[in-house]
């Protein structure tokens, strides 16, 4: 018991020694003791280790107080690579992610209505092409997918869209890879790539809304993904918000996900194109099979009315979800990601007027909302987040 204690005592301090060079760029070791309260020996120790591993690198000398000159430490952005995952969308993504988050490589396939096991195969596909591809050790695989997941276990417990039920995914791809595997929701993830990646840097509370095919939302408290006690939080897509409402996909009626959806736009869109021959999205599309989400985010750039009144309609239904987050978390950073994010102010700002109508001043004065600068990597990067916390405890 000695022996073990004094072992997780070691990798504790090396991964909060790590995590504060990761964060704090051109660090020398005294600077480390001063910022985890750990003796200048115990650091000095760890951060050989880690410049053995490759991990962490000298990078030259600061300033003087007086004496001999620091030497700075810097993490080294390469010295690990990591495979993220995105199977949320029409097309499954794959990538290979640095430690910063860049992007090294990247593979889309389409998904063609593929469901269950050859859904599974397309996920090999993918990876395998990746494997190829990578240069330096891989630290591990992340996966953002739809529905609800127990990250604890690494098992999908029931995602829709993939026809997936109970599968332990990541002890499939941890006997076939002979890596670490960690699968989480999707739009869990994109909180995560947020917090990691995004504008919303290391901001200690935040609410990310992902709006695509789905809705769903991810919560960073007290900089921690929050998962929920069953691993379903944010699972806001599925509230019945409408009685008598339409089919949804997980078998109700009236869910949110039916009236605040690239889905849902789409077929709006589609309506509008039908009953208005003048609509831009008649020029633009040469049938309604046509009018993918591309042709109506262009057709609202160039100013159609009626697609305008669409995005409007959208933004004022998500603004009213906001109310209620906003009343039980009261978090003041809010950010809209996913494919209907593209829409910008026309979607945001009938979704700020609506919060604030709809909630206490004293809630509502100083929240914050924008669009993602993530794009279409979001998850990808949550992914490769979720590798470095378990893997390097970097968060």
């Amino acid at each position: 018991m000695e022996k073990a204690t004094r072992q997780h005592t070691k990798a504790h301090n090396q991964r909060l020694i790590l995590n504060k060079i990761y964060h704090t760029p051109k660090i020398s070791r005294a600077g480390v003791a001063r910022m985890t309260g750990l003796t200048r020996s115990t650091v000095s120790e760890n951060v050989s280790e880690l410049i053995l591993e490759g991990l962490v690198a000298e990078i030259g000398h600061g300033k003087s107080a007086g004496g001999k000159p620091p030497i700075l430490l810097n993490v080294v952005d390469q010295a690990r690579q990591i495979i993220g995952i995105d199977l949320a969308s029409g097309e499954f993504r794959g990538a290979i992610v640095n430690l910063r988050g860049a992007i090294q490589h990247r593979i889309n396939l389409p998904v063609e209505n593929r469901s269950g096991e050859m859904a599974f195969e397309l996920v090999y596909n993918i990876i395998d092409q990746l494997v190829a591809k990578v240069d330096t050790p891989l630290l591990g695989i992340g996966i953002g997918t739809p529905g609800l997941i127990d990250a604890g276990s690494g098992v999908v417990q029931n995602a829709v869209n993939l026809d997936w039920q109970n599968l332990a995914v990541a002890d499939i791809l941890k006997e076939r890879y002979q890596l670490p595997v960690f699968i989480a929701n999707d739009s869990q993830l994109s909180a995560l790539a947020e917090y990691n990646f995004g504008e919303s840097h290391r901001v200690p509370n935040l609410m990310l809304i992902k709006i695509g095919r789905g809705v769903g939302a991810g919560v960073i408290l007290n900089q921690q993904l929050h998962y929920g006690d069953s691993f379903g939080a944010g699972e806001i897509g599925h509230i019945k918000v409408e009685e008598n409402g339409e089919l949804c996909r997980c078998g109700n009626y009236g869910c949110l996900e039916t009236r605040l959806s690239s889905r849902y736009i789409r077929r709006k869109a589609k309506e509008l194109a039908l009953k208005n021959n003048e609509s831009l999205l008649s020029q633009f599309a040469a049938t309604q099979k046509e009018i993918s989400n591309e042709v109506i985010l262009k057709a609202y750039q160039d100013g159609d009315p009626g697609v305008q009144t669409i995005v409007k309609e959208v933004g004022t239904r998500l603004g009213k979800a906001l109310t209620y987050l906003v009343s039980l978390l009261d978090i003041n950073r809010i950010v809209i990601a996913g494919s209907v994010s593209l829409f910008g102010d026309g979607l945001i700002t009938p979704a700020i007027q609506e919060l604030k109508a709809g909630t206490l001043s004293a809630l509502s004065n100083n929240i914050e909302v924008h669009a993602s600068s993530l794009g279409e990597d979001i998850v990808i990067l949550g992914s490769a987040g979720m590798v470095l916390q378990n893997e390097l405890g970097i968060f």
